[in-house]
């Protein structure tokens, strides 16, 4: 009967989605208006879209199973999602407008239009396909242990990886039948199950704990240090996998394309309004369920398993809700990086490579299933492990804030240059790769500092060095500053075609 309640809940909520997506369906008139859906959401729509995109299934998993593990280190994640939300702030105005007026959809259309460089637009690819995938798999290993927790354990691994590869296909099919409108539908639905009812869940699980023996006084020694139990971490670790993490959230292709769905950029301000207080009392609620559980016995034995341990002792029906929860944060997000990895195979690698191929659809679909089958591999290899699975998503975030200095001096600095840009790439993931392997967690002779830090922080240096050496043209630069005019003008500009701007 329980496993009836808890796949039926499932099933439930996957036809609400679907059906959520149909009844909003509207025909899009051009490509355009599929990839940005006309830039027609208000704030409320885009609230939903951003935090569903940002905040992933693993949030449950592997961010609650490092604050049951080390403690209020944990807690890094409230503070750079905050972060976030203030660059949201910042790059609201240049990024809509920009978008606005040349017709953008993608980062990689912004990065064209910004240093009209083919290499930058590879380059940056290249990148973000190879940080995706961690976050792939993260994905498929909260649906697989959704599954093998409401099957009570009679489901075997491989049969649970297998099931999350399914839906997560069933679900792509509605992706690219709706386009980026009912992505956004989609995300509403999902986030109201995620953050809203998740919220609940994490409020009434913190009762439940607080009442029976599990409150702040109970929780291991060394908890309520930065340095985590037993000091493992340096003095620097904590500053250093915040702003990792909180200049690397513009950096993912499917959340930057968010911006530019909004109406305008007062909508993506008011969006970073509403979104900053939900991400605040979610992430506390959450993460507090699991600090609190870490004095339970089961908990520290699989810390990675708090949420859904937490979940079945206050029943199935408790159980199934906290699972649909974890479901609704991962479809948003492991499907957009999907997406995003077949979109960018395409249009950025072979299409750069490759102009006017005509083999682009299938490139994303063999880049899809290759990314999803070596995904699937990954998360079956390590599906047995109880601990640690952050690790993954920080691997990942070492490489994608490489994208950092292109991206965001690119936006807020006139002088940086597709030279700079691309080599900057190429100096700081070389490096970060390096040290990641020679210090997969912290570079202990650095305080604590992460590869990608220290490697973002040559590859700005090496940005800026080149730009300033080997300036722009005249023509160039002149281009770059009618393009900071759109910015500083009143309103927002018209559309206008981008063929003259971009660099297809």
């Amino acid at each position: 009967m329980d496993i009836l309640i808890g796949y039926g809940g499932l099933v439930l909520f996957l036809i609400i989605t679907i059906v959520a997506m149909e009844r909003a369906r509207k025909p899009d008139t051009d490509f355009s208006s599929y990839a940005t859906a006309g830039r027609s959401f208000g704030p409320i729509f885009g609230t939903m879209a951003y935090v569903n995109t940002f905040l992933p299934g693993t949030v449950f998993i592997s961010f609650a199973g490092l604050a049951a593990l080390s403690g209020i280190i944990g807690y890094y994640l409230m503070a750079y999602a905050l972060l976030g939300v203030l660059l949201m702030v910042a790059l609201s105005k240049p990024v809509f407008r920009w978008g606005k007026k040349f017709d953008l959809g993608t980062q990689s259309d912004l990065l064209a239009l910004r240093y009209r460089s083919r290499p930058v637009r590879l380059v940056a690819s290249a990148i973000g396909i190879i940080a995706t995938i961690p976050w792939i798999v993260l994905g498929l290993q909260s649906l697989a242990l959704v599954f093998e927790y409401l099957s009570a354990g009679s489901l075997v691994p491989i049969m649970a990886i297998v099931l999350s590869v399914v839906v997560i296909g069933v679900r792509q099919i509605w992706t690219v039948r709706h386009g980026m409108r009912g992505i956004i539908i989609s995300d509403m639905v999902q986030g109201i199950f995620a953050y809203l009812i998740g919220t609940v869940i994490a409020i009434g699980l913190l009762v439940m704990l607080l009442t029976n023996g599990h409150g702040f006084s109970d929780v291991p020694e060394g908890f309520t240090s930065l340095l985590g139990p037993n000091e493992e971490y340096g003095p620097l670790y904590a500053v250093a996998i915040t702003l990792t993490g909180a200049l690397g959230t513009w950096c993912w292709p499917d959340i930057f394309v968010r911006l530019f769905t909004a109406r305008s950029s007062g909508t993506i301000r008011k969006t970073a309004g509403l979104a900053a207080p939900l991400m605040l009392v979610f992430t506390t609620a959450v993460l507090t369920v699991a600090y609190l559980a870490s004095s339970d016995e089961r908990v520290a034995a699989a810390p990675d398993h708090v949420w859904f341990i937490v979940a079945g002792d206050a029943g199935i029906w408790v159980l199934t809700l906290a699972a649909i929860a974890v479901v609704g944060a991962t479809l948003g997000n492991v499907g957009a990086n999907i997406q995003a990895v077949g979109a960018q195979a395409a249009n950025d690698i072979v299409g750069v490579v490759r102009p006017g191929s005509r083999a682009d659809t299938r490139v994303a679909k063999w880049a899809v299933g290759i990314t999803t089958a070596v995904s699937a591999l990954i998360a079956l290899s390590t599906l047995s492990s109880v601990s640690g699975l952050v690790g993954l998503a920080l691997i990942s975030y070492q490489g994608i804030v490489q994208l950092a200095p292109t991206l965001l001096l690119g936006i807020f600095w006139k002088r940086a240059t597709a030279a700079g840009a691309v080599w900057g790439m190429l100096v700081g993931f070389t490096m970060a790769s390096v040290l990641q392997a020679l210090y997969p967690v912290q570079i202990p002779w650095l305080g604590g500092l992460t590869s990608g830090l220290v490697a973002m922080i040559f590859n700005a240096a090496t940005l800026v060095l080149i730009s300033v050496l080997r300036p722009q043209s005249a023509e160039e630069k002149q281009r770059v500053d009618d393009l900071w005019a759109l910015v500083k003008a009143e309103r927002d500009p018209k559309t206008e075609s981008a063929d003259t701007a971009l660099v297809s």
